[in-house]
Formats: structure tokens, C-alpha cells, sequence
């Protein structure tokens, strides 16, 4: 690809930024919180087991992301689950046993994991 120009770059961009903003609404989308107060609270561990059941299921169409705080430390580590089409569903006090669980019941066959939502948005 050769740029030439700065009508060229944006052009570029566009086409990058169309590219991905699809794959993200056809995305399943799980992300961690990994601020100091959930890495305190256990959140490495769960990111590893998301990234392992993820890895292990070669669940397709699913990324796995990391946020930091969101005001809601007395409830890290916390997980959201955002399929598409869907409301966001935020799950607190995550474990990495909870997650195979989260993982097939949620993610895999759409059935909120109720007992450990703390948030709907």
C-alpha cells in the first residue's frame, strides 16, 4: 500500500475504521475489570481464566478486553458480557471458578448467570 498523500491516509483510516466497527457489532465482547482495585481483587485470575475457557471452547467471534475502574470496587473483579444486540450485563465478586459458567451459560447459550449480576445497562 502506498500513501502518497494525506487524502490517502484518510482514506485508509475510513476503510480501517469501517472494517473493525463491523467486526465489533457481529462481536461477542467480555471485558475485565483490571484497575488496581480489581487486580487487588483477584482479576488477573479471572482474566486468565476467561482467556483459557475462551481459548479452550475456540469460541469464535468473542474478544476479550480489559477496562480499568468503574466506580464499583466493593464488587471486583468484575466481568461484563456484552453479546450483540443485547444489554450489557455486568457480573461481580467473579471468581475463576465462576467463569465456565459464565462462559456456557451466557456467552455460549444467551441465559444470564443471574446470581452474580450486579448491573444491567
Amino acid at each position: 500500500m502506498n500513501i502518497k498523500n494525506l487524502a490517502d491516509l484518510r482514506r485508509i483510516k475510513e476503510q480501517v475504521k469501517s472494517e473493525t466497527s463491523s467486526r465489533r457489532e457481529n462481536e461477542t465482547q467480555i471485558i475485565v475489570g483490571m484497575g488496581t482495585c480489581g487486580i487487588a481483587a483477584g482479576a488477573r485470575a479471572v482474566m486468565m481464566a476467561v482467556l483459557d475457557e475462551v481459548t479452550k471452547r475456540s469460541l469464535r467471534n468473542v474478544s476479550v478486553m480489559q477496562t480499568g475502574c468503574i466506580g464499583m470496587c466493593q464488587k471486583e473483579p468484575l466481568v461484563d458480557v456484552v453479546r450483540p444486540g443485547e444489554p450489557r450485563i455486568t457480573y461481580g465478586n467473579v471468581k475463576p471458578e465462576d467463569i465456565p459458567r459464565i462462559v456456557s451459560d451466557h456467552l455460549v447459550n444467551g441465559r444470564v448467570v443471574s446470581d452474580l449480576v450486579v448491573a444491567r445497562l
